[in-house]
């Protein structure tokens, strides 16, 4: 009987199969991370079995980095990354690094999405800020990020494993932006919170300076800073914190205010001290007078400290009698000691009102007691207004000489041209208000009696002029348009026109009279505040043969025209 074989090797089809199998499961694993087991090192380089026909190798240095300090050796499974099966030399290309970076980014896509915080280190400097390593993947912390408050030198935060919150992420781009600055913030706030949890208003307690700035000092209460107001320091002026305190320096101090929204708390150091202002009306009672030191200098005045922590105002009206638009600074100065007088406390508003000039004579009381109404003074001439000369006088006041009171025949606005800033003038007292601070002056009483007013016992006398009044001139000047004459027995001056040297036009001739000659007329203006007068002869001489008919003419006496006037005339040289 023949012997009968049963062949179970493969065809040539089920080869190819298998084979194909093969390779399709090789080259799935292509791209992706797998385990395999430290067969050997060489060197610099780690020999890694992954399960295929041949090994791979990879650097030492990419199983070392920040944070990572285990030493590779023979038998340790590491999981790397497969880029291709075989390369040219028959080798399996493999990364440890892309191996991390996978799996660090699966990871932090969790946590981002999870908003939970990740580890990292920082390891090294780029422009605008620094890398992160996290477990494989880079980041990029912005500078801004790395602190709550900037910081110059990163050093010590270098190579540190420490947590960070992920800000934005890209796998695409292979971007990923962490901070710092967050977990700070949120560690600070949850500690700030138990801190400000455990305080209350009102509760005194020791802290430490640290740090000072113009408006105030921050103080740690032990984890939490305060402000200490630089008003709420002492109660005497504190222009600047670094006057009283020093950083580093202990300082107990009470809680003022505490914002538990915002965890923002105001301290005090003077409220431990005893309120100065108590029975503040008493210790400085109205119109008393005080020494004090000037310690600030504004533009509307000047603060006099009475006693530490009493301070004063000098306003600016009330500090000097004759300085009226002047800066503070120009007649005090900062730390001159002053005697001031209260002119009124407020306990409420905590306010003290101070007069310096008070303290002084006034200087118009002065001048009234030394220079009463019609003494003759000399001063400057200090300004010119439409209204008046200011004279510069005796004790800082100025007098004004009034337009009216610089002449007593020509107008102010005329006789005022002849005057100039400097210029020395020599006037009369005429009045002394001290509650309105004026000082009247006059130039023109210097010259005289004024020649509208009567002379007392002279007959004829200016007092007794008026209108319609017959009176004697003296020609001073003939003109062609008339005559410039003076009032017999008086210093006023009036113009004859032509017109009313005579009733008769062709006596109308200014030639007919000569300086020296004495005319009568008759006043037809007196006006004592104009100071005008105005004298006609054709005024006296219609007048005159008014009267003459009224007193000799009758419809049946006969008499002639030049009959009337003729008596008329006798009679009036016989009153002569």
């Amino acid at each position: 009987m023949a012997n009968t074989q049963t062949s179970f090797a493969p065809s040539r089809a089920d080869f190819e199969a298998m084979l194909d199998e093969t390779f399709n499961e090789n080259e799935a694993m292509e791209g992706a991370v797998v385990k395999g087991t430290v067969v050997a090192i060489e060197k610099d380089m780690a020999v890694i079995d992954i399960g295929l026909k041949t090994e791979g190798r990879v650097a030492m240095k990419e199983f070392l980095g920040p944070g990572r300090d285990h030493v590779l050796k023979v038998g340790d499974v590491v999981e790397v990354y497969l880029e291709r099966i075989e390369n040219a030399l028959g080798e399996a290309v493999i990364s440890r690094d892309k191996a991390r970076r996978e799996e660090s980014w699966v990871k932090l896509e969790k946590a981002f999405e999870a908003k939970e915080k990740v580890d990292g280190v920082i390891f090294n400097q780029v422009k605008g800020g620094f890398t992160v390593d996290l477990d494989g993947a880079v980041a990029f912390l912005p500078r801004s990020q790395v602190d709550i408050r900037p910081i110059r030198d990163v050093t010590p935060l270098m190579g540190v494993p420490q947590p960070f919150e992920i800000l934005k992420m890209d796998r695409r781009r292979g971007n990923i932006v962490v901070s710092r600055r967050t977990v700070l913030e949120e560690s600070r706030a949850e500690q700030r919170h138990e801190i400000v949890g455990k305080l209350e208003e009102g509760q005194v307690i020791d802290g430490t300076v640290k740090n000072i700035t113009d408006y105030g000092a921050f103080v740690d209460l032990g984890g939490i800073d305060g402000l200490l107001h630089v008003t709420d320091i002492a109660w005497r002026r504190v222009n600047h914190p670094t006057e009283v305190l020093n950083i580093g320096q202990s300082v107990r101090v009470k809680i003022i205010k505490i914002n538990h929204e915002t965890h923002r708390i105001s301290l005090g150091m003077k409220q431990l001290l005893e309120d100065p202002w108590q029975g503040i009306e008493a210790k400085y009672p109205m119109e008393a007078r005080f020494h004090g030191r000037v310690t600030n200098i504004t533009d509307y005045g000047a603060f006099v400290e009475l006693e530490p922590g009493i301070e004063g105002l000098i306003h600016v009206s009330e500090m000097s009698w004759t300085k009226k638009n002047v800066h503070p600074g120009k007649i005090v100065s900062t730390s001159q000691e002053v005697d001031v007088q209260v002119l009124e406390v407020d306990p409420v508003k905590r306010r003290i009102s101070l007069g310096l000039k008070q303290t002084l004579q006034n200087p118009w009381e002065a001048f009234a007691q030394k220079y009463p109404a019609g003494t003759e003074v000399e001063g400057e001439v200090k300004n010119k207004t439409e209204f008046g000369l200011f004279i510069g006088l005796e004790g800082d006041v100025d007098g004004m000489v009034h337009l009216s009171d610089l002449d007593w025949k020509r107008p102010g606005e005329q006789v005022i041209e002849e005057y100039k800033k400097g210029d020395m003038v020599r006037a009369q007292v005429l009045d002394v208000d001290v509650e309105k601070e004026r000082i009247s002056l006059g130039v023109k009483q210097l010259n005289g009696a004024d020649p509208f007013q009567a002379k007392a016992g002279e007959e004829g006398a200016p007092g007794e002029l008026r209108k319609g009044l017959v009176v004697t001139c003296e020609v001073l000047e003939v003109k062609e348009g008339g005559l410039e004459v003076q009032i017999v027995g008086s210093d006023l001056t009036a113009f004859i026109k032509r017109n009313e040297l005579a009733r008769d036009r062709a006596d109308q001739r200014p030639e007919r009279f000569a300086v020296g000659e004495k005319v009568d007329g008759r006043i037809t203006l007196f006006d004592r505040k104009a100071r005008k007068v105005s004298v006609s002869i054709k005024a006296l001489e219609m007048a005159e043969e008014k009267e003459a008919i009224a007193q000799f003419g009758s419809a049946d006496s006969g008499a002639s025209l030049g009959d009337i006037l003729g008596a008329a005339l006798k009679a009036r040289e016989d009153k002569k």
